[in-house]
């Protein structure tokens, strides 16, 4: 609805009653405006779309309908973008994974109907595909490895291709597999190359998305042949991004994320023999007199850990975690359905004082899965002060050597580096910037912070990114418009809220977004 032509046709007081009563009728669908022209879009180059994720066929147990007051709204609000994660459980028949029920397909149908009406982008995605999740539980089996499971799954492929054939690409988008994790780029390579096959077969056209390796976040340049675009994620550093998130074990034992921080140990996470690729010891050299006090506070234990220090080639310390339901050490049973396994929260002090001077302490966990340390702190001599340092880093990196100097007392510590913008852009946007260069468009198809971080970090953290996003010419989209990532009903307590067409809105949040 467009105010000019209502006030030349009716007057300004008609006008302003409609328009009134328009605000006090917020569910009631409205025509976009038809001026916007679609954004091209190739495997080449991708537009900066921007929007969200739309979670209502994300698993089998919480589907429920789409709604499309949320793509007026994603409309209504300047975004031009969805993408739908979907489980492949939803549209299979009584079970049978070689069975389609197209009946079932009809609501996403619909999202598509709606999203062309209200000018959105769909780019339709296979969070669980035949052979492949990255949730749990895990399916039976491998997409990566098996060739039923491939076939399957180009079968899956090929009739989305053959449903949605027609629709130009500017308006529908295909992305194959949600995070792909733990497989090397030639098989990952050879099994899109499959899956590209069965769409084009039907749909020879049809823009196709790759999401990255490890889980989103590396690119592949092994698909550059396939002439398919790749999207990246935006959950980096992951200390900050899921801060206290239930499905991530140990988080609630991080400490309190700031933005932007000093950086000094790339991991909180010691690796047992559980993870012999990430298994690594925390080393520390400096002179440590005779008497040096060591403290390491013990956060979160996998299953099982043995925390062992030496000093220099002598053992000091060697001390056995276990997680279980009757753990009387830890400060909080936790188990963890879909690793099941116990991660209990110890927090644990544990000091150890030097009886002889060494010139390097090595940390290891020499037993089980992994144990994080939330706290290490070490004072030379009863006089001198204590100096501490509280680990961050993501999930899967391993230890390095610190070197330690008191006589530097601003920061005793080194090497050291700052998380900021800079880091964002260096660690997390020139790699994929290399990619584009050689002609493969980049997307960053999931990226936000869950709602325990800390209100005022998670927007200064949004705004780095946004402002890279935006420098590298890179569209996005949030991981959900409503709920614990989004702009709605995110249930953030340190935010008031403003209601918006029966919705909590995070108004700051908001505003921020729309600037990018």
């Amino acid at each position: 609805m467009k105010p000019a032509p209502l006030l030349a046709r009716f007057g300004f007081i008609v006008a302003f009653a409609l328009l009134a009563m328009f605000s006090l009728t917020a569910t009631r669908a409205v025509d976009p405006s038809p001026s916007a022209p679609w954004l091209p879009a190739s495997a080449e180059k991708l537009p900066r779309w921007r929007g969200f994720n739309l979670l209502n066929m994300f698993m089998l147990q919480n589907q429920k309908p789409f709604e499309e007051s949320d793509f007026r709204i994603i409309h209504d609000l300047g975004f031009n973008f969805v993408r739908l994660p979907m489980d492949y459980r939803i549209w299979i028949v009584d079970g049978d994974w070689t069975r389609i029920n197209d009946k079932a397909l009809e609501p996403l149908d619909q999202a598509i109907a709606w999203a062309e009406k209200y000018h959105v982008h769909v780019c339709l995605n296979f969070h669980r595909a035949p052979g492949y999740t990255v949730a749990q539980p895990s399916e039976s089996r491998s997409v990566w490895t098996d060739p039923e499971a491939q076939r399957v799954c180009a079968l899956h492929w090929a009739a989305f291709a053959r449903r949605y054939k027609g629709i130009p690409n500017e308006r529908l988008s295909f992305d194959l597999f949600n995070e792909p994790a733990n497989i090397g780029p030639q098989v990952y390579a050879a099994v899109v190359a499959k899956m590209a096959a069965a769409i084009r077969a039907e749909d020879p056209d049809r823009l196709i998305i790759a999401d990255g390796l490890s889980y989103g976040n590396v690119p592949c340049p092994d698909l550059i042949p396939l002439h398919v675009a790749q999207a990246t994620r935006g959950y980096n550093p992951m200390w900050l991004t899921h801060y206290r998130a239930s499905w991530i074990g140990g988080s609630d034992s991080w400490p309190v994320p700031t933005w932007p921080r000093s950086r000094v140990l790339d991991s909180q996470f010691l690796y047992g023999p559980f993870k012999p690729d990430l298994q690594s010891p925390l080393v520390l050299r400096g002179n440590f007199p005779a008497g040096t006090r060591i403290e390491l506070v013990v956060g979160t234990v996998s299953s099982q850990a043995r925390l062992v220090v030496h000093a220099d080639d002598q053992v000091i310390f060697s001390q056995p975690f276990v997680s279980g339901p009757e753990s009387k050490e830890g400060e909080k049973v936790v188990y963890i359905p879909q690793y099941k396994c116990y991660q209990n929260i110890f927090n644990k002090t544990e000091t150890i004082t030097l009886a002889q001077p060494a010139t390097s302490l090595n940390i290891s966990n020499d037993e089980g899965d992994w144990v994080t340390l939330a706290k290490l702190s070490v004072q030379p001599s009863p006089a001198s002060p204590v100096f501490s340092i509280e680990p961050t880093g993501d999930y899967g990196q391993k230890q390095r050597t610190l070197t330690f100097d008191p006589s530097q007392p601003q920061q005793p510590w080194s090497p050291a580096e700052s998380f900021d913008r800079a880091w964002l852009q260096r660690e997390h946007i020139a790699p994929w910037k290399a990619l584009e260069a050689k002609g493969v468009g980049v997307f960053v198809g999931e990226w936000g912070c869950f709602n325990q971080t800390p209100h005022d970090v998670a927007l200064r953290w949004m705004e780095d990114n946004l402002a890279n996003f935006k420098e590298a010419g890179w569209g996005w989209a949030l991981w959900n418009l409503k709920g614990s990532f989004g702009i709605l009903d995110s249930d953030r307590p340190d935010v008031t809220y403003e209601n918006y067409q029966g919705h909590k809105l995070d108004r700051q949040m908001l505003d921020l977004i729309q600037r990018y």
